[in-house]
């Protein structure tokens, strides 16, 4: 049960992460200059999580 809601919030992660790197390679707003270091952000923050995820699922075994 655990390791299943584990691998749907992977898979979530995972699509999320596509959409903001799809998004990325739109042209940027000029107006929005701050999107590049918010990307950055988001994909540390992501891979924070993922690490979390890892370190959970370690200890489940």
């Amino acid at each position: 049960m655990v390791d299943e809601r584990l691998i749907g919030a992977i898979g979530r992660i995972e699509r999320a992460l596509s959409r903001v790197e799809k998004l990325a390679t739109v042209p940027t707003n000029p107006h929005d200059t701050d999107l590049a270091d918010r990307h950055e952000r988001l994909k540390k923050e992501t891979l924070d999580a993922i690490r979390g995820i890892d370190q959970i699922l370690s200890g489940a075994n």
